[in-house]
């Protein structure tokens, strides 16, 4: 069976293109989110606690948008979503630019942009879905992949360099990369859903329906499970180097250096994926990330910060390829009814992992040698690596071509 090449689909670049505009308007105003605070306030504390606010719709609203996304129609529920993200943070420029921009005002726009880009996110999964044929989805997501790799690269150097410009302009501009977003969803063609009857089961039913079936899939089950687990590793490693590299006494450039080299070589795997995906199958790939741990060995031997920052970058150049992989099998084994919710369920259940990392890297090394901290987490990864490597449902996973049907790749007729 053949496909339009990506570059070729003309949803799917729009889609692109929309979103690239979109996630680096995002992450320029994410970054003067707290430098407004400090300016404003002085304060660290309530700038923690605007990045509180930041997070907290993921947690409150996922479930509630992944079941929205699911009974209304998801291209003018995205277009909503940007319509109160651009509102919120355009009345945030406004309110910097006549000075009246008050630490509660700050708190409130973020928790309002932050919870309407949770909805988005609920409409884009099947939006992605739509206008990609299965087949096609690691090619896709890796793109996607480079995308968010690039964006956390150039965005919070230039946030920061137009907040030293002007207060207001960081919020300015993600007012109109909104603007941007919803001009590319007007502009595709294809439906973001297949047709659908009205559910009449009670809305309790169906918001715990994502969670249900992803409880029946032993694939999905197990590699939620697996990933939840790489990110708690990932957050606490990514603390210990920080840490560590101030007890070494290096500067806050050479840590923005640390972290910069992780998002370059998480980058590199983007961009790599398509020729791996010529020599290893989708399975070898999907564990990938896991095995990759093996890259902290050498930190056993030389507990360097230098070498735990290398293993790091080693092993994130692995995060986008088995992100694709198992992007493509979710797609692949979730009917569209449910993506949305199935899709909310997971990012739930695999971001309640995420602040539990570095907790447990501050209190192991407060209490224990950084070898003994960075054993923990490098074990807690293998140990995903083992559980996926010998578990029947990804190792009988059907290759993803045989899951490709007509009705699955609605994209292709586009």
């Amino acid at each position: 069976m053949s496909f339009v090449p990506l570059r070729r689909n003309r949803d799917f670049m729009l889609l692109q293109s929309g979103q690239l505009l979109s996630t680096f308007g995002s992450s320029i105003s994410n970054l003067a989110y707290p430098l407004l605070v400090l300016a404003v306030t002085g304060s660290a504390a309530k700038a923690g606690y605007v990045g509180a606010a930041q997070f907290t719709p993921l947690l409150v609203f996922n479930l509630v948008a992944g079941l929205v996304a699911d009974r209304v129609d998801r291209r003018r529920l995205m277009i909503a979503s940007d319509v109160a993200g651009a509102a919120a943070v355009g009345t945030l420029g406004a309110l910097v630019l006549t000075h009246n921009a008050s630490f509660w005002a700050i708190l409130a726009i973020a928790f309002v942009d932050a919870t309407a880009a949770v909805f988005f996110r609920a409409g884009q999964s099947g939006a992605f879905r739509a206008v990609v044929p299965l087949a096609q989805l690691p090619a896709a997501a890796s793109l996607s992949q480079a995308r968010g790799a690039s964006v956390l690269l150039l965005g919070p150097p230039v946030g920061g360099a137009l907040f030293g410009l002007a207060r207001a302009l960081p919020f300015v501009a993600d007012a109109v990369s909104y603007v941007f977003s919803s001009a590319s969803l007007l502009l595709m063609r294809t439906r973001f859903q297949e047709e659908r009857e009205r559910d009449p089961a009670p809305v309790r039913r169906q918001l715990t329906e994502g969670l249900a079936f992803l409880s029946r899939v032993p694939f999905l089950r197990t590699t939620m499970l697996m990933i939840a687990a790489s990110n708690f590793s990932t957050t606490g490693v990514q603390l210990a180097v920080i840490v560590l590299a101030k007890r070494h006494g290096l500067s806050s450039a050479s840590i923005g250096g640390f972290v910069a080299l992780v998002g370059v070589t998480t980058l590199l795997g983007s961009l790599v994926s398509p020729i791996l995906r010529r020599f290893f199958s989708l399975h070898t790939i999907l564990l990938s990330e896991f095995w990759a741990a093996l890259a902290f060995i050498p930190f056993f031997i030389w507990p360097s910060v230098y070498v735990l920052a290398a293993a790091f970058a080693a092993q994130a150049f692995w995060f986008p390829n088995t992100d694709s992989a198992v992007t493509a099998y979710w797609y692949a084994l979730t009917p569209d009814r449910l993506v949305g919710r199935v899709m909310s369920v997971s990012s739930t259940l695999r971001v309640l992992a995420v602040p539990l990392g570095p907790v447990a890297a501050g209190l192991l090394l407060t209490s224990a040698s950084p070898r003994a901290t960075i054993a923990v987490f490098t074990g807690w990864t293998l140990a995903a690596a083992v559980v996926g490597t010998f578990s029947s449902s990804i190792r009988s996973a059907p290759r993803l071509e045989d899951l490709v049907t007509p009705a699955a790749s609605p994209a292709e007729a586009g």
